[in-house]
């Protein structure tokens, strides 16, 4: 056998016609070339199928997130605001009597009640007091209204 015979026999497929005789592939065997790409194209649409659901989901979910959010905050208000209509109620009454009252201690009184009211109710909805009065000031919890500096000097007499 030539080079030239080595060459050919090497380069050449072990096909077999007859599929009875020995041989690695034959002629009636479907290409595995062609389904190998099949199947990744297959799988490549079933990803991209399966991504394409994902991103809507996600999108339905963050729409959703959305509204239950905008709800809750509605609810939230509503309950703030029926809390706070007995401590109006209680101010229109206070206002009528200003206008008739003769009795500045009555008067103190009532307006003492409804702002006893009001704290109650602020209190029973999760808002209480700071405790600040001779307390360092903290930029995380305390809002500054104003800067006051003292002047170094003495008032008084001068002399």
């Amino acid at each position: 056998m030539t080079d030239k015979d080595k060459d050919i026999q090497d380069n050449t497929p072990d096909i077999n016609t007859d599929e009875n005789m020995s041989g690695t592939s034959h002629l009636n065997d479907a290409l595995t070339d062609e389904s190998n790409l099949e199947k990744a194209e297959k799988e490549a649409a079933e990803m991209r199928d399966k991504y394409l659901r994902l991103v809507a989901e996600f999108d339905n979910f963050k729409k959703r997130n959305a509204k239950e959010r905008l709800e809750l905050i509605q609810t939230a208000n509503k309950e703030v605001i029926i809390a706070m209509l007995d401590v109006l109620d209680d101010m229109e009454r206070a206002q009528k009597q200003l206008d008739t009252a003769a009795d500045v201690n009555a008067v103190k009184e009532g307006v003492n009640l409804v702002f006893n009211k009001l704290k109650s109710t602020m209190s029973s909805k999760g808002l209480k007091p700071m405790e600040t009065i001779h307390k360092e000031f903290d930029a995380d919890l305390h809002e500054a209204i104003t800067e006051t500096r003292s002047c170094g000097g003495f008032a008084g007499k001068s002399d």
